[in-house]
């Protein structure tokens, strides 16, 4: 598995009636973060610029990332319903739940 694949994709829905897609690695991440609207960049939309980013330069792991970016379209409004959100370490590494709305 490429080191920069996320374990289980990240879906989101991003606009209203545009079908579902699956972010499948931290490049792709990094694709549709570089597209976010500048009025929009926060807080939280820089954590996971930082991780994904950190992610290809080996100073965070993909896990790491694939939780910000999770994270990022939670708080944006992005994650999909249906979406599996990533655990928290303290709770078993590599578990994921289901989105809450």
């Amino acid at each position: 598995m490429d080191r920069l694949q996320f374990e289980v994709p990240v879906r989101i829905t991003p606009a209203p009636g545009l079908p579902v897609e699956e972010i499948y690695s931290v490049e792709q991440a990094l694709d549709f973060l570089q597209d976010w609207p500048k009025r929009r960049q926060g807080k939280v939309y820089e954590a996971a610029f930082n991780a994904c980013f950190g992610a290809t330069v080996d100073v965070a792991s993909a896990e790491e990332a694939c939780r910000a970016f999770a994270a990022f379209c939670r708080v944006s409004g992005l994650l999909a319903k249906d979406a599996m959100f990533p655990g928290k370490r303290g709770n078993g590494a590599g578990t994921y739940r289901e989105a809450r709305a």
